[in-house]
């Protein structure tokens, strides 16, 4: 295939089950340190609505970036299960390129279980045990996002840097799952060297540091990021907005974040991300870039399921017009 991709995503999908319990069966307590949804053991529990979609951080972002007109192709490996198949089929309706998926006959697909409660999300994964293919020809592609991985990830992450190294023209998005935060920085620290963009959120971003409590220490932890490898640090902190550092401007921003009440949070760091590196795509400014993140996460907390509120690039100009007129844009820091 001599096809020239702008994006190809690299990572895991699954199918995904949403059910909402009803909240007057369970009980909620949340505070600062410890937050617990809980039920009756042993008891039915009543759920007042049950929804499917594709899911997992590579199929969230191959559409999003899809969706925002960005030639986009997808390398997963899935299993050869009736879930596999109805991950296809509902991926190419969606446009994005499946002609570096492998399906293994004999493996499982991977399966996850929403709770949605208050807004918020409680995920059960599944990730069915697998030995992930590097595909022999990987097309032209002008940047790739690699994201998370189950735990064999180590032998693909190899042959990854190998390629991207040999790609020197490829700009690489990172987004490491968490398998590979729990890996350490060691094991990672090969795909960090050959970063362009990393996109994790301020947790994530304090274990990699090890900065602990940053609150206040944006910039020192933004530094502290890029130090270990990528060249643009990207940090997202729910109702707090998104920062961002580019080294080599030395330019360090700020986004603000949409006044919208969330139905579903599921998937909304995957939104931010498809928006950002779509804008990047497009040569959009890194300012643009965090608003296009921005309002896609927005679109995404509306609906249930991680895909549904993704954007398409028809929409992109109606809703920066909707985060002007709310107040919410990009400074300096």
């Amino acid at each position: 295939m001599n096809e020239k991709f702008d994006l190809l995503t690299v990572g895991d999908v699954s199918m995904d089950v949403f059910i909402s319990p009803t909240e007057s069966d369970s009980l909620c307590m949340l505070n600062d340190k410890e937050s617990f949804i809980c039920f009756t053991y042993g008891d039915k529990i009543p759920v007042k609505s049950i929804e499917y979609s594709v899911g997992g951080n590579a199929a969230n972002n191959s559409v999003g970036a899809t969706r925002l007109g960005v030639n986009t192709a997808l390398v997963t490996t899935l299993g050869g299960d009736n879930t596999g198949n109805q991950i296809v089929e509902k991926l190419e309706k969606e446009g994005v390129n499946m002609s570096f998926v492998v399906q293994q006959p004999t493996a499982a697909s991977n399966y996850s279980t929403v709770i949605n409660y208050s807004g918020e999300r409680t995920i059960f994964t599944y990730h069915a045990p697998r030995s992930y293919e590097f595909p022999v020809h990987l097309p032209e592609t002008l940047w790739t996002y690699l994201t998370s991985m189950g735990e064999s990830f180590q032998p693909f992450y190899n042959h990854f840097v190998d390629w991207v190294k040999k790609n020197p023209s490829i700009k690489l998005a990172f987004n490491p799952g968490s398998r590979q935060l729990r890996a350490g920085i060691s094991a990672i620290d090969p795909i960090l060297k050959v970063t362009h963009v990393i996109y994790v959120n301020r947790q994530e971003a304090e274990k990699l540091t090890g900065i602990e409590d940053s609150r206040g220490k944006d910039k020192e932890l933004l530094k502290a990021l890029s130090a270990i490898g990528p060249k643009i640090a990207i940090i997202t902190d729910g109702g707090n907005g998104s920062f961002l550092f580019d080294s080599e401007s030395g330019t360090y921003l700020k986004s603000g974040v949409l006044p919208i009440d969330a139905y579903s949070r599921t998937g909304a760091g995957d939104a931010f991300g498809a928006g950002c590196i779509s804008a990047l795509i497009k040569g959009k400014t890194n300012e643009e870039a965090l608003l296009w993140g921005t309002v896609n996460a927005a679109s995404v907390i509306g609906y249930i399921g991680s895909t549904k509120g993704l954007l398409k690039e028809s929409e992109m100009p109606e809703w920066l017009e909707r985060a002007k007129s709310s107040g919410v844009g990009v400074v300096k820091l």
